[in-house]
């Protein structure tokens, strides 16, 4: 179940030391101002702000590690924070401390058009990368939706709508560099596409969510822009019906580059907030690429698959403007679904199961939903067994955030039951922590001991994804 930020306020004598040792090198970059601390203690969900003492904004490698030295000599924490769009709490400063805003070293490091790979800057975001590719014949792929750090993309292992087809961040990441918990800085990997030297540090700190370190670059793999993209929807008589068309094009292997659920709930809200006409029932928006035959026999496959499920007929943006405008509406599938009941709060949670779990576990968190009475819009990556839930809630009547509670719970230990997991990609920061010991048993100590070992003054970003004590849950100061 979630619950307010279990918030443990830092020691005055190490804060007061820590600002005295960073002001010098700062000034300016360093701030105390209330309004930029409580910018920098919240995310775009539901938790409440918990703000750091200090915010200060790093411009280059050295920064991070004169912050982050500082920091380790006086036992003071460490919180990253690129653009402030996760979903879990990340950013919330648990026990005080210091946020370190990456979001100037914004630079693009290295381009290799010929290896198809580029080297960045944390916190160059993932439209400014694919801005500067525009003229290459190159296209970097993950895409979650908010115009996210690349850094911040790497910190929580990130998806969205075209990992299908080219994966997460875990297989983007080609190697990283990170400045430890004592200020060393080390690189995980080199260029080359594999290698079989040593352990894979680069997977460790990919979704590690600035718990062991902070990324001060990143290594990405980048993929050729296909010849041809075609964007279609298509509406369905009931769930069942769009999940069942899902399953069997991924059994099928057809190459899809997206293929997203909305629910009839979402749909709705998606024409009234985007100005859209498509049907309100359940619905699959769907991508193609390829080459111009590719496409036309993927479109064949798939058309024949929904029409057996009684899909309706294609609706095709080709264009490049109608692509960008469905897709847009898809992406702001969070706003259009808050718009649906003014002045409140979005909850927003996922699981993922496997694929041929995914009907079954859909159709269970429906009626679960309309049984508890509760306003949850639902949208996934369907093609990755992932779905997502908004819970529109008010955070001041105490019986429907419990309710909304009790349903996230039931949520994540269905998705469990069916050999999934409580985060397909909105990551564990500390809204998700409950659930790890059901997920992982054993394994949790495994972390603990990772943990322990690259951090073991428990400064970098406490309080997120294990607790350094035996307990989960609540966390000790």
């Amino acid at each position: 179940m979630a619950a307010a930020a279990p918030v443990t306020p830092l020691d005055p004598a190490r804060r007061d030391a820590v600002l005295a040792a960073l002001a010098p090198r700062f000034g300016a970059r360093l701030s105390t101002a209330a309004a930029i601390r409580d910018q920098h203690g919240r995310d775009e969900s539901w938790h409440a702000s918990a703000p750091p003492d200090a915010v200060v904004f790093a411009e280059s490698v050295e920064d991070v590690q004169a912050v982050i030295r500082a920091c380790a000599e006086h036992r003071v924490p460490v919180i990253p924070f690129g653009t402030g769009t996760s979903l879990e709490g990340h950013v919330a400063a648990l026990r005080g401390g210091i946020s370190l805003d990456v979001s100037r070293m914004n630079r693009i490091l290295r381009l290799s058009p010929e290896d198809m790979d580029v080297t960045v800057e944390p916190g160059v975001t993932r439209k400014q990368l694919n801005a500067h590719l525009r003229d290459t014949g190159l296209f970097f792929p993950i895409d979650p939706g908010a115009d996210a750090s690349l850094g911040g993309m790497a910190s929580t292992r990130a998806s969205g709508t075209n990992a299908v087809r080219y994966g997460t961040m875990r297989e983007a990441v080609l190697g990283l560099e990170v400045v430890l918990a004592d200020g060393r800085l080390i690189r995980t990997a080199r260029r080359a596409r594999k290698s079989a030297s040593g352990y894979d540090l680069t997977r460790l700190f990919v979704g590690a969510e600035g718990t062991l370190g902070v990324i001060v670059s990143v290594t990405l793999r980048l993929h050729g822009v296909p010849e041809r993209i075609a964007s279609a929807v298509c509406s369905f008589p009931d769930m069942k019906a769009a999940v069942s068309t899902v399953i069997d094009t991924i059994q099928a292997q057809v190459p899809l580059a997206r293929i997203e659920l909305l629910d009839e709930v979402q749909m709705d809200a998606c024409n009234r907030y985007s100005k859209l006409s498509y049907p309100v029932a359940p619905t699959l928006f769907l991508e193609f690429h390829g080459t111009d035959a590719a496409v036309e026999e993927q479109i064949a496959t798939v058309g024949a698959i929904a029409d057996h499920h009684g899909g309706g007929s294609f609706a095709f943006a080709h264009a490049a403007e109608d692509r960008s405008r469905l897709w847009q509406a898809r992406h702001e599938a969070y706003y259009a679904a808050l718009a649906l009941r003014p002045g409140c709060k979005g909850w927003p949670t996922d699981a993922c199961v496997p694929i041929s779990r995914l009907a079954e576990c859909v159709l269970e968190t429906k009626a679960d939903l309309a049984e508890h009475g509760l306003l949850a819009p639902l949208v996934g990556h369907a093609g990755d067994g992932n779905f997502h839930l908004v819970f529109l809630v008010d955070p001041d009547n105490p019986d429907e955030m419990a309710a909304a509670a009790a349903a996230n719970d039931r949520l994540v230990m269905r998705a469990l039951a069916m050999d999934g997991t409580c985060s397909g990609e909105h990551g564990i920061g500390y809204g998700k922590m409950p659930f790890l010991v059901a997920e992982h048993g054993e394994a949790l100590e495994v972390m603990r001991a990772v943990k322990r070992a690259l951090d073991p003054d428990d400064i970098m970003n406490p309080g997120k994804i294990v607790a350094t004590s035996g307990a989960a849950w609540p966390f000790n100061a």
